[in-house]
């Protein structure tokens, strides 16, 4: 039994979300909670919101024990990337990607 949660179109690049997804894989939710209110990253703060999701989904939907469970996969994917311009000298102009992402993360119960 596993518990989903999706974030898509976040608008922080999906390097950056790796970085923190990187360090709460395989650990209990709990830990994994307090490692994300005391990483200072973007990311941060988003990842909570994704993993108190998941954690209700697995509580409500799949009536698993919240004291349980664990951090079984998370990654991310790259998202839409929006394009805009910034002027530049002798009336160039540069290209700036917006890049987005879509963050997964799955919670199973420890046996």
């Amino acid at each position: 039994m596993e518990a989903k949660a999706y974030l898509n179109n976040v608008r922080i690049s999906p390097r950056k979300v790796k970085i923190v997804l990187d360090q709460i894989r395989g650990r209990d939710a709990a830990y994994a909670m307090a490692v994300l209110k005391h990483t200072p990253k973007a990311a941060c703060e988003p990842l909570a919101k994704l993993l108190k999701s998941a954690m209700a989904n697995a509580e409500n939907n799949h009536n698993m024990d919240v004291h349980n469970l664990y951090v079984s996969e998370c990654f991310v994917a790259p998202g839409p990337i929006m394009k805009r311009i910034r002027p530049r000298a002798q009336g160039r102009a540069f290209r700036v990607l917006k890049r987005t992402s879509h963050v997964t993360l799955v919670l199973k119960e420890k046996e």
